[in-house]
């Protein structure tokens, strides 16, 4: 148990607001000493670190953690996804959007870099997705792989880094982060959402994770984290688009999610032409 970021933060104050950056050239360094650990990780490269962050600094977001939807916050209630909603960061007081400004700054983007071994890494300044997440009782995300592209900046996904938030988690409440093998045979890794833990992992196609044993804290507390998605400018027009990935986990009640695999398969045999039209009228239809 160390922390990674601890003594690389610097901090200033202006009245009551704490503000956050950090070390080029020490955060440099400490993503070549983990790089070997990454690389080794089954079942895809991967690393969980305990005690990532200052806990003052996590200890402000659980004390300023969004109690009501931004503009921009999605709530999803579905069999793959249930009682999930984000919060972007750009709403939240100027102390909390500093961290999550840094946390997309070039030192902790060279961390990453030479960590996962991906030049080039880029931030994603809108947080598509991104920013806090929060899971009610009862919730889960099913297990999946993420979304391939940016649509907006045509970049590709390639990195997520998960921060948790959660105090004296047990696994009996649920929530544990799960990594499944390619073939979906096996749970290779099961963490506990742990306060103050984080998880980087290599994002593409096949790397499918998620939480999907439902939040069951004896009192409602909510499953809450940070997540932040990293790209790179390799998305080119030989790459193949999809969405969030779901997958049924074998001997459970998992839901495949036929409406995205129809759309998918719409997307593969007509022209975009008419796959645009049919959207369009769809939309139109569905807001009258």
């Amino acid at each position: 148990m160390w922390t990674i970021l601890g003594k690389k933060l610097s901090y200033f104050n202006v009245t009551d607001k704490q503000f956050c950056f950090l070390n080029l050239d020490e955060m440099d360094d400490k993503g070549s000493e983990l790089s070997e650990e990454y690389h080794s990780a089954n079942p895809f490269p991967h690393i969980v670190i305990d005690d990532f962050l200052p806990p003052e600094i996590l200890e402000k977001c659980l004390d300023y953690f969004p109690e009501e939807n931004d503009p921009e916050s999605i709530t999803f209630d579905r069999d793959q996804e249930r009682f999930k909603t984000g919060f972007n960061p750009d709403y939240l007081p100027a102390n909390l959007r500093t961290l999550f400004y840094s946390l997309n700054s070039r030192p902790f983007l060279k961390f990453l870099e030479n960590l996962t071994g991906i030049s080039g890494l880029m931030a994603d300044p809108y947080f598509i997705g991104g920013g806090f997440h929060c899971i009610k009782q009862g919730g889960h995300l099913s297990v999946h792989a993420d979304f391939n592209h940016h649509l907006q900046l045509n970049l590709e996904r390639r990195i997520n880094v998960l921060i948790y938030l959660n105090k004296n988690w047990s696994d009996e409440y649920g929530g544990q982060i799960e990594l499944w093998d390619e073939d979906m045979e096996n749970c290779i890794v099961s963490q506990t959402p742990e306060f103050n833990r984080c998880v980087i992992f290599n994002t593409t196609s096949n790397s499918y994770h998620g939480n999907p044993q439902p939040i069951n804290h004896p009192d409602n507390v909510p499953r809450r984290s940070i997540a932040l998605y990293y790209y790179t400018a390799t998305w080119d027009s030989s790459s193949r688009k999809h969405t969030t990935q779901f997958k049924a986990r074998p001997k459970s009640e998992d839901v495949v999610d036929w409406n995205i695999k129809l759309q998918e398969l719409g997307d593969e045999i007509f022209p975009p032409i008419v796959v645009r039209t049919y959207r369009r009228i769809k939309r139109k239809i569905k807001f009258k």
